[in-house]
């Protein structure tokens, strides 16, 4: 988050608008409170942000299907979770050694999480996870109570 920056004194608002200066010093007040607030609660810059790798969560009948992009992991760096009504696929993608000097770096490391909220219960102890070419699929059978069913009408 940008802050705006500080009030100097001399600056050419004060000479143009000499009336103005009990507001700036409240102002000056103000930023520097925020300022503080700001760093005592805002987290770290030195800690490690997490990223979301791109998915697509799909609905059949029967199940849910979650395919993740992971390029570059192994299955022991993702782990997967499963509660009653939700999917977390979390890891790390640890920077890769290079020969030279690296000019530019556009592929993300460090932390990832995925969320998602599913939007009726789950058969938990069903779920099945493969990984192949990069892609982390997770197949999440509905509970039998979750299935529609077609109703007939009689008369």
């Amino acid at each position: 988050m940008t802050l705006p920056a500080r009030h100097r004194p001399g600056h050419m608002l004060e000479r143009a608008f000499p009336w103005r200066e009990p507001l700036t010093s409240e102002l000056d007040e103000f930023f520097d409170r925020m300022h503080r607030f700001m760093e005592t609660s805002a987290p770290a810059w030195t800690e490690t942000m997490t990223w979301a790798p791109l998915a697509d969560l799909r609905e059949t009948d029967e199940a849910y299907t979650v395919e993740c992009e992971v390029p570059g992991l192994k299955r022991e760096d993702i782990d997967v979770e499963i509660s009653r009504q939700e999917i977390c696929i979390s890891g790390e993608l640890k920077e890769r050694e290079g020969e030279g000097v690296l000019r530019r770096a556009t592929r993300r490391t460090g932390r990832f999480e995925y969320r998602a909220l599913l939007p009726a219960d789950v058969k938990s102890e069903e779920v099945s996870a493969s990984l192949t070419d990069g892609i982390l699929t997770v197949i999440i059978p509905k509970a039998q109570a979750a299935k529609p069913r077609h109703i007939e009408i009689t008369t």
